[in-house]
């Protein structure tokens, strides 16, 4: 969406506004003016209002669509405000969006915001800014283990539900499994709240795998670039990835593909067809978690082997 934006309105400042964990995504972003950060654990939402309408915003575009964005979106008092037509919401807003949610990918779904406005989406890459010192926090990570010259993939086993996680113990044979047959060095990588996975997963592998240290978001992107390819639950770090042009293989349940998956020609997902409840949406599962329970190594195994073969990835196998 920025990237169309700037296109159309060159000389336009644009201001973003998201939470504080987004921060790393805009950073370095040279079409953003200004970011802006809302948390609602210490941010007053009155003052925060208050802000937003002294800015004096020709334009407000919605991409999140709750009741709290819908309300900040109304009182900018903007000349245009965009935003999608949910129940409870149109007050908020002069320009009136069409949801096509369930019908499209989340990317087509955000860009349809651009449509209304008259404005071309001509550009669909994410961009993503890496600075020279997350490019060496890596380096040294690597150096230290020796890995600098190493066919590495990473697996990342978190996710925020539960229910789009695959087994620690699947993702442990996996490591296994992916370290002898392409002689790879298994990076384990880990979010806030997530090392005791990694760990645990280290713990279950028969072949060495290694745990980095914390990382920012932009120190992520600067290792999945070091990687031949990545295997994650479908979270946050799959869709850095698959924005970086690395080859991408997403485990998926209870989300859809087809709306949620990585996006790019090099990327690709396995889930366990023939269940009926595919694509629940539900956060906690009443009947045992068969799509990720059922789901085998095998099946991701030969799922990442189309990977490596459809990107033509060379491998030391």
């Amino acid at each position: 969406v920025l990237k169309n934006l700037h296109n159309h309105f060159p000389e336009a400042k644009i201001d973003f506004l998201a939470v504080p964990s987004s921060r790393g995504i805009l950073e370095g972003n040279p079409i953003v003016n200004n970011s802006l950060f809302f948390d609602r654990r210490n941010d007053s939402s009155a003052s925060f209002l208050w802000t937003l309408r002294r800015s004096q915003y020709d334009l407000v575009i919605d991409l999140y669509g709750n009741p709290r964005t819908a309300l900040m979106t109304y009182f900018s008092a903007a000349k245009y405000r965009v935003g999608f037509a949910f129940r409870g919401r149109r007050y908020a807003y002069n320009i009136h969006v069409p949801s096509r949610g369930g019908e499209v990918h989340n990317l087509e779904f955000n860009l349809d915001v651009l449509r209304p406005l008259g404005i071309e989406v001509i550009d669909r890459s994410i961009p993503f800014y890496i600075a020279r010192e997350d490019e060496e926090y890596v380096e040294e990570f690597l150096f230290q283990n020796r890995l600098e010259h190493e066919t590495i993939v990473a697996l990342n086993p978190g996710g925020t539900w539960y229910t789009k996680q695959w087994g620690l113990r699947k993702f442990a044979e996996l490591g296994d499994v992916l370290a002898e047959a392409y002689r790879a060095k298994i990076v384990l990588v880990w979010g806030p709240g997530e090392i005791e996975k990694a760990q645990r997963i280290q713990n279950l592998m028969r072949q060495p795998s290694f745990i980095p240290p914390p990382t920012t978001l932009k120190q992520l992107a600067a290792l999945f670039k070091k990687c031949a390819f990545v295997v994650s639950n479908d979270a946050g770090p799959m869709h850095l990835a698959a924005v970086l042009g690395i080859p991408t293989l997403g485990i998926y349940g209870p989300t859809n593909p087809d709306y949620q998956g990585p996006i790019g020609e090099k990327n690709s997902w396995v889930r366990l067809n023939g269940l009926d409840c595919l694509g629940c949406n539900l956060t906690s599962c009443p009947i045992g978690h068969l799509c990720m329970e059922r789901l085998s190594v095998d099946a991701v195994m030969r799922a990442v082997q189309n990977l490596v073969e459809q990107n033509q990835i060379f491998v030391l196998a």
